[in-house]
């Protein structure tokens, strides 16, 4: 469906007041696309547009922070609820994650790593918070943002251990490998590491909060669309029955992508760390 039906079909839905359904004669479906990804600007500050993504990533930001500043700016050596909960929360990524990937010297980085975790989780929890609605993360920026971060200490770390030379072998040369395999192997392994790292890992994140809210959205809209007096009722409780399918489904996913960014990123530092053969 081209952009120009989209908008047509968005229009005769509009035109009806919300009372456009399959067996209206002339109202076609109203099939999301890149539409439900671009919002107009809240306010503007010179060129830079403030919209509805970038507001949810502050209240994000200010939820993480706040929760943490609640739980930890009083402790007690007997938690409170709150306290605990966010020790649990700590504790999670500080050990499944953090220590898993990279042992003892990854203790002075959980801070972060911590962080991130939650940050993104929230930010992907916004697909189903009412009037949110939106997984900050489906807009490239975010992602692409935060593997910028890892990116950049990853290579901080690289180089800092190991020195200039010994950051490009460390990124480049492994060890174990037979010197001939080197020819085709270093090209491979700069390019991996240097390039595709940073993109697989925000491609990753977005992509999966990008098709399952467009999926969310697209069912969500079928629900409403096929509902009518006849059979089409049956297909749209059929359709209403996938969206809280897919809902629940989500939630797990967004967890999941959360522990996998945050995963690869200890492991990157972890090898960052590793050291020299």
């Amino acid at each position: 469906m081209t952009k120009e039906s989209v908008v047509s079909a968005e229009l005769t839905l509009l035109a009806s007041g919300g009372n456009c359904h399959f067996s209206d004669h002339g109202c076609g479906f109203p099939a999301p696309g890149l539409n439900e990804f671009q919002f107009e600007p809240i306010f503007t500050i010179g060129s830079l547009e403030f919209n509805k993504p970038m507001l949810l990533s502050f209240i994000c930001a200010f939820l993480v922070i706040g929760f943490f500043w609640a739980a930890f700016a009083r402790p007690k050596l007997v938690p409170g609820k709150l306290q605990l909960v966010g020790e649990i929360g700590y504790d999670f990524v500080k050990r499944s994650i953090v220590l898993e990937t990279i042992g003892k010297k990854g203790e002075k980085y959980v801070p972060m790593l911590v962080s991130m975790f939650f940050f993104i989780w929230i930010m992907n929890i916004m697909s189903i918070i009412p009037f949110a609605q939106f997984p900050v993360m489906a807009a490239i920026a975010f992602p692409a943002g935060l593997a910028a971060v890892v990116w950049f200490t990853y290579m901080f770390l690289t180089f800092k251990k190991h020195g200039f030379v010994g950051g490009f072998k460390n990124l480049c040369w492994p060890s174990g490998i037979p010197g001939w395999v080197m020819f085709i192997l270093v090209p491979i392994e700069f390019f991996s590491n240097i390039f595709v790292r940073p993109f697989t890992l925000a491609v990753r994140a977005f992509a999966n909060m990008f098709a399952g809210h467009l999926l969310i959205v697209m069912f969500s809209i079928a629900s409403w669309y096929l509902l009518s007096p006849s059979l089409g009722a049956l297909y749209g409780s059929v359709s209403f029955v996938v969206t809280v399918g897919l809902t629940a489904f989500e939630l797990l996913v967004q967890f999941l992508q959360a522990y996998i960014f945050v995963m690869l990123a200890s492991s990157y530092i972890a090898g960052a760390l590793e050291e020299a053969h």
